[in-house]
């Protein structure tokens, strides 16, 4: 609740009473009586009366002051606001082939794209983000939800091997598609990350994209790891070993597929550059939040002008009997 005045120009009187304040004061200083000498009234005491002898202008110097601020109107103001939030639909499909086991990301590309992943969810709000598994064949981990706690606790709980191994990236964006078809968000949007080239599944990434362009759907596409990375592989006698091997991206089909829908396809060879990636998606698709806020005055000046009223009149009182001078 906010106190103000609406007529603060009022507040200038105020230098009235002030001023008659001081003029009575002086005069009564000057006001004064001849007495040969003061022995007569050495012994008198002074009367609660005499003590109280002010009382009447103070209540009405009082009085005055409160009329002043209640010409001025003061009011107090209630604020309230509507807030409207256009929240946005995301999909994160992540590659989980056993590609994704190179460890040109400390510790492999896997980890360091779920870590990012759920940095980029902690700091959403308002929006509903749901992840789609893919390999040889794609999933859902998680349908659209904003309960953020229990979508990283199940990205925690994905395991690699579960299906067939390979890089089904056209059918990872129709499941993407698939489980944002039913939204009713202003904003659908898709992350895809791998890091190989499309060898399974029955559906092109390009037709694929072809469709979520047509639903509306826009497709932000990474490609993730160097063209030469160290992979962890089993030797004879069942020791982890890391060999050199070449792998390869298709640039060229990530970018039409981001472009297709309106969206962009971005390459990261390290976590940090990853990071960004994610940090940039999520300035560029911003959840829209409109506030409309509104005021209430609220009138009180009664607060004011009754009281003074009340203390005007006792004024008067006090001087027609308790204190009645004689002429």
């Amino acid at each position: 609740m906010i106190f103000k005045f609406a007529d603060p120009h009022y507040l200038y009187l105020l230098f009235v009473p002030v001023i008659a304040l001081l003029y009575h004061f002086i005069k009564q200083k000057r006001a004064y009586i001849r007495f040969s000498g003061s022995e007569t009234f050495s012994g008198v005491k002074k009367t609660l009366r005499v003590r109280l002898i002010e009382t009447p202008f103070v209540l009405k110097f009082i009085a005055a002051v409160l009329i002043i601020l209640a010409l001025a109107r003061p009011q107090s103001t209630t604020e309230s606001s509507v807030t409207n939030t256009e929240g946005i639909d995301i999909i994160i499909a992540l590659d989980i082939s056993t590609s994704m086991l190179a460890q040109d990301f400390q510790p492999n590309r896997f980890e360091a794209s779920l870590d990012v992943a759920r940095d980029f969810i902690n700091g959403r709000k308002n929006d509903r983000i749901g992840m789609v598994l893919f390999a040889g064949e794609a999933y859902t981990q998680c349908p659209l939800t904003t309960d953020y706690g229990i979508l990283n606790e199940l990205t925690r709980n994905i395991k690699m091997g579960v299906i067939e191994d390979g890089t089904a990236i056209g059918s990872g964006i129709i499941t993407s598609i698939n489980r944002l078809k039913n939204s009713d968000a202003k904003s659908k949007v898709i992350i895809l990350l791998t890091d190989g080239e499309n060898n399974r599944g029955e559906v092109s990434p390009e037709t694929a994209a072809e469709v979520a362009s047509a639903m509306e759907m826009k497709i932000y596409t990474i490609g993730i790891g160097k063209s030469r990375a160290p992979y962890p592989f089993k030797s004879a006698f069942g020791q982890t070993v890391l060999r050199e091997v070449e792998f390869k991206i298709d640039e060229e089909m990530m970018t039409k597929v981001a472009s297709t829908t309106g969206g962009k396809f971005y390459r990261a060879t390290d976590k940090d550059k990853l990071a960004s990636i994610y940090k940039e998606i999520d300035e560029l698709e911003k959840t829209k939040i409109e506030i409309k806020s509104y005021k209430r005055f609220h009138e009180k000046y009664h607060l004011f002008l009754l009281p003074a009223i009340f203390l005007f009149l006792l004024a008067l009182l006090f001087e027609n009997t308790i204190f009645l001078k004689n002429p």
